[in-house]
């Protein structure tokens, strides 16, 4: 079961240090054009906020449990991950793009998955 919490994690953490960056780099214009239309209903610092949450979470699912140093940041990190998804979903469900609030059920059923599993029984 450790190996495949491992594996839901790193994978996890790849999804949002790639989208957090994505959100950091881009203009929120270049990201509108891609198809992200949810950053027009957010201010331009908000969308550098989610995405440096974003960072910040998949940093916090993986280096405290590597480094062994204050490893309950690794369940608090995908907790703030399933929140971040409930806050996503919200916004995506009012705006009607059904294939992304599917898209954030996923992401934050795995990350609650991961949150229960290192704070309870797998703990690190």
């Amino acid at each position: 079961m450790n190996i495949v919490l491992w594996i839901i994690t790193a994978v996890l953490a790849l999804l949002f240090l790639a989208a957090g960056t994505m959100k950091i780099a881009q203009p929120k214009a270049k990201l509108a054009a891609a198809g992200q239309g949810w950053v027009e209903d957010f201010s331009d610092g908000a969308v550098k906020r989610i995405g440096a949450l974003e960072i910040l979470a998949a940093l916090g699912l993986i280096l405290p449990a590597v480094l062994g140093i204050a490893t309950v940041l690794v369940p608090t990190a995908a907790a703030g991950l399933f929140l971040l998804m409930a806050g996503a979903g919200i916004t995506h469900n009012r705006r009607h793009e059904k294939p992304n609030v599917i898209i954030n059920l996923v992401l934050g059923i795995l990350a609650a998955g991961v949150a229960i599993a290192r704070f309870g029984p797998f703990g690190l």
